[in-house]
Order: C-alpha cells, then sequence, then structure tokens
C-alpha cells in the first residue's frame, strides 16, 4: 500500500515538472520592419503601379482563380485577378 501511495506521489511529480521545460517557438514575422510601406489587400494593380512603381519582376498568372505576382526588391505582392491578396516581405 505505501509503495502504491509513493509511486503515486513520485509520478504526479514528474508530471508537473515537465510541464516547465517548454520551448519558445520565434515566428520571422516577429522580425520584420512594421515602418515597411507595402500594398494592401484589395488594391488594383494600377494602384500598385502607382505608388511603388514597375516591379522588378512580373510572374504570370496560375490557376483558378488565377493568382499572379510582382517581384519588388524589399516585398513580393500577390494578385487574385487584378487585386491585392497578399504581400510578403523579402528576405
Amino acid at each position: 500500500m505505501r509503495k502504491t501511495i509513493y509511486l503515486t506521489i513520485l509520478l504526479l511529480g514528474t508530471i508537473f515538472t515537465t510541464n516547465s521545460f517548454a520551448d519558445t517557438l520565434l515566428i520571422d514575422s516577429a522580425y520584420q520592419k512594421p515602418e515597411m510601406q507595402r500594398p494592401k489587400k484589395g488594391i488594383s494593380k494600377e494602384a500598385v503601379e502607382r505608388k511603388f512603381g514597375a516591379p522588378e519582376k512580373k510572374i504570370r498568372a496560375v490557376g483558378d482563380p488565377p493568382i499572379s505576382s510582382w517581384v519588388y526588391p524589399e516585398f513580393t505582392v500577390y494578385f487574385e485577378y487584378n487585386h491585392v491578396l497578399h504581400s510578403v516581405l523579402a528576405r
């Protein structure tokens, strides 16, 4: 009986101590420059080109709906049809 109680207490102590050894996961986006100007979701290709100039590279649309992208030195812009879907900072 004493062994059972002793083993139960030992097991519970082991379970509670393992929770204190959690890893910390750092996400790259936490280190992105928040002041970086990028195109906002929903604006047109024409508005992006007016504000940021011509891209270094235009990647043609693929898929359905068609997704295309423009590559700038600081970021890449993804378009669905003719509107910004998302923009991502370059590494």
